[in-house]
């Protein structure tokens, strides 16, 4: 069964609406970023930095990786694909549900796709089946932590066991941690500090969520095997990062007031959110990212559209079928009204 490519956040399809199926920091982009975006235009006469020398050192400080390490592209899906054409896997795992993308981006390149499947029953938290799934056939693999859309965050201590029978199998490892930012102590869950000891393993990070700036196109992975990172790059195009996503990254990651303050803030109505959800007739999911994953009944994407309320319908994820849906964690304003929504189209317990 072939499943749309559908994303949240399409706002043009459905204009004028509370917008809680894309999980970008509801804080909006910092006026920092927005005012080095504007002033980039000046520069726009002129290509783009194609090694993006400024931002990955930017991101080396930031990030404790070293430069050489590190490669920028626009979006995190511009690297997804590009990982994928430069691999050329022949058979690939992924787990389900999990980010569309990965599909998609093995597809282009006719690639055999092998689903470990997430079970309902375990509240979709991979275990140790999954490591018997990572066989010598297999060519790359990619994992999502926190999971999208489950919001399910693996244990370091699993992630290592995950990459070190990739290791053992000769298979490349695309770690998307995308989502890792929102976790509370997130750093200690976060593999960067083992990108030298696996070669096989890729990072996957993006400015997009984290300063809400999904519009600018920029995303960013770590891999210490650099000849794979010049491998990758051989097959992106030239001047893939623009001018003015260039300088909003560097301005960007000087934000850390403004990362500190909305993660508290975010962090607070996740435990609001989620206290008020539990009173509905909903089931809930254990998610630890900037979003929540339940079941709920059918039709309520439509229902809420109708109210002016945009959730994500997760019926189109490999492994879900209807009935799942994922919603951001917003404002307080925000997320009374879409609880006052759910109240009258579900109902208390």
């Amino acid at each position: 069964m072939t499943r749309k490519h559908i994303h949240g956040g399409d706002i043009y399809r459905h204009p004028n609406v509370l917008d809680f199926s894309s999980n970008c920091n509801p804080y909006g982009m910092p006026e920092g970023v927005k005012k080095a975006a504007a002033a980039a235009i000046k520069l726009a006469e002129h290509y783009p930095d194609v090694s993006c020398t400024r931002l990955r050192m930017a991101l080396s400080k930031a990030e404790q990786v070293p430069v050489e390490q590190i490669l920028c592209g626009n979006g995190a899906a511009d690297l997804i694909f590009a990982l994928a054409l430069a691999k050329k896997p022949k058979k690939a795992l992924l787990l389900a549900p999990t980010f569309a993308e990965y599909q998609q981006a093995l597809e282009t390149v006719d690639c055999e796709i092998h689903y470990a499947y997430l079970r309902e029953e375990h509240d979709f938290v991979p275990g140790e089946e999954i490591l018997y799934q990572i066989t010598e056939d297999l060519d790359m693999m990619f994992f999502c932590n926190p999971n999208n859309p489950t919001g399910v965050l693996a244990s370091r201590d699993y992630v290592i066991k995950i990459v070190e029978k990739c290791k053992a199998m000769n298979v490349f490892l695309v770690l998307d941690e995308c989502f890792l930012d929102f976790v509370e102590q997130g750093e200690a869950h976060t593999m960067k500090p083992f990108l030298k000891e696996y070669s096989n393993l890729f990072l996957v990070k993006a400015f997009t969520k984290k300063y809400a700036m999904p519009g600018l196109r920029l995303g960013y992975g770590f891999c210490s095997d650099t000849k794979m990172l010049e491998k990758i790059k051989g097959v992106m195009q030239p001047w893939n990062v623009s001018v003015i996503a260039q300088e909003a990254g560097i301005a960007a990651l000087k934000e850390e007031a403004y990362v500190k303050e909305t993660f508290e803030k975010i962090r607070e109505q996740r435990a609001f959110l989620w206290e008020h959800l539990e009173k509905l007739s909903l089931k809930l999911y254990p998610s630890r990212a900037n979003y929540i994953f339940f079941q709920g009944p059918r039709g309520l994407q439509e229902q809420c559209l109708k109210q002016g309320i945009y959730i994500r319908d997760c019926s189109n994820y490999e492994g879900l079928g209807t009935g799942f849906y994922r919603i951001a964690v917003r404002t307080r304003e925000e997320n009374q009204a879409l609880l006052e929504i759910f109240e009258k189209l579900i109902g208390k317990r």
